[in-house]
């Protein structure tokens, strides 16, 4: 499994969630999943055996989204993500919704 997977099948119950652009009428809450970067760790011998992938959960809200940053988060760490950033990105006036990022990380086997 990747983190693109794991994070739509995490997420997709909780709220509307595509990867990289929202591509039809936005709800007025949704996740938009942006990958960041896939690294090996330090490793000698062979050559490495595992891969941390990274992307960006980025909640669009157009009400409060505290409490849904709250539920995406307990949800990320009881999955045993990594969250390596949270932060608040600001209200885009042109469109209404609050923006805030959850940055994860996770480390997979590397697949043949």
């Amino acid at each position: 499994m990747s983190l693109l997977q794991e994070l739509n099948t995490l997420i997709l119950p909780i709220v509307p969630v595509e990867t990289g652009v929202f591509s039809e009428s936005a709800p007025n809450r949704y996740v938009v999943i942006t990958p960041l970067a896939d690294t090996f760790a330090l490793y000698t011998d062979d050559g490495p055996r595992h891969e941390t992938q990274e992307a960006r959960l980025s909640l669009f809200d157009k009400g409060s989204y505290t409490a849904m940053k709250n539920q995406i988060v307990r949800a990320l760490l009881n999955a045993e993500f990594t969250i390596t950033d949270r932060r608040y990105i600001g209200h885009e006036d042109d469109t209404g919704y609050h923006h805030y990022a959850i940055d994860v990380a996770k480390i997979y086997e590397l697949e043949e």
